[in-house]
């Protein structure tokens, strides 16, 4: 992306105004990013990726002169394992870190029983292990739990949390009150790389189980564009940009998925057809937008998310179904 500036390690994009990008290493390169915010020699971390993203968190830190103990906050914008996985083991190096989170989502971390069952369900137990490794309880000493609009600050600078449900229903984003930038986890969509075409990033919702939600998305989206950022981060994949035509985007595709979920709901084999649906949209857009990659590539690409996606919507007919 033209607006970056590289830093000396490969994995770790400066995006300026203390903003760091880590692509952590888990999953294929650029497909999920941990964030730095970087202040006074003080640092905040938002969400981990799993157990193996530790080695390069750490050598991030150390390349940016940021030492264990300056730390502050490890931030989860919400528990699903892929941002929250490696969140116990990092705070076993960051002595003075605290884990700020919605309060909502914050007994799934000290007893993380129930979540580790809920991945089980969507990943299968062999490749949930393989993928997340061992997730150990977070003492409640370590959680900060918050509110929506509080603020805590690093080094003087100022991190306001904003709850925004629909991808979950505890998830939050991060306002950074120095740059006006958003971190956004999985609200505002997936934007991987691959997809870009002549400079322009594109978004697809993630519609992930258990608890997507598209009024409640929809409003979160309007709610983070309301704030103007010059840029908004995503955990997949890090900063993108142009944010008024991004949320009008979500919006229109958040439709296109509860259109499908009404229209397929019913029936037998229910999920081969969301997901055929799923992959129908996915290559809808990409003809329409000019997205880089074609059909084949496109769906290889995106098939894990296909396949969440379909699930989530399945997820969400349950619940009105009952």
């Amino acid at each position: 992306m033209d607006q970056t500036t590289g830093y000396a390690m490969n994995f770790i994009t400066d995006y300026g105004q203390g903003i760091y990008g880590i692509d952590s290493g888990f999953g294929r390169p650029q497909s999920n990013a941990v964030h730095l915010i970087v202040e006074g020699g003080h640092a905040a971390i938002v969400d981990t990726a799993n157990n193996r993203s530790l080695p390069r968190v750490l050598d991030a830190l150390r390349a940016l002169g940021v030492a264990p103990d300056r730390v502050d906050y490890v931030i989860l914008t919400h528990i699903h394992l892929d941002h929250a996985g490696g969140a116990s083991l990092l705070l076993d190096y960051l002595p003075e870190a605290r884990l700020a989170m919605l309060a909502s989502g914050a007994r799934h971390m000290s007893d993380p029983s129930r979540l580790i069952k809920s991945t089980v369900a969507v990943y299968g137990e062999s490749a949930a292990r393989e993928m997340y490794g061992e997730i150990l309880p977070i003492a409640t000493d370590r959680i900060a739990k918050v509110q929506n609009g509080q603020t805590l600050p690093l080094a003087g600078r100022e991190l306001c949390f904003l709850d925004t449900p629909g991808h979950a229903r505890h998830h939050m984003s991060i306002l950074d009150g120095r740059s006006g930038h958003i971190f956004a986890g999985d609200t505002f969509g997936l934007s991987y790389r691959e997809l870009d075409s002549n400079g322009r990033c594109f978004a697809f919702p993630a519609t992930t189980p258990t608890q997507f939600d598209p009024t409640a998305l929809h409003r979160s989206i309007d709610l983070l564009a309301g704030y103007r950022p010059e840029a908004i981060y995503v955990t997949h994949f890090s900063q993108v940009r142009d944010i008024p035509r991004l949320a009008d985007d979500l919006h229109r595709l958040i439709d296109a998925h509860a259109a499908l979920a009404l229209r397929e709901g019913a029936g037998p084999e229910r999920h081969e057809r969301l997901k055929t649906g799923v992959a129908e949209i996915l290559c809808g857009e990409a003809s329409n937008q000019g997205w880089r990659l074609h059909d084949e590539e496109l769906l290889k690409l995106m098939a894990m998310d296909i396949e969440l996606n379909a699930q989530g919507l399945g997820c969400w007919l349950e619940t009105l179904e009952g």
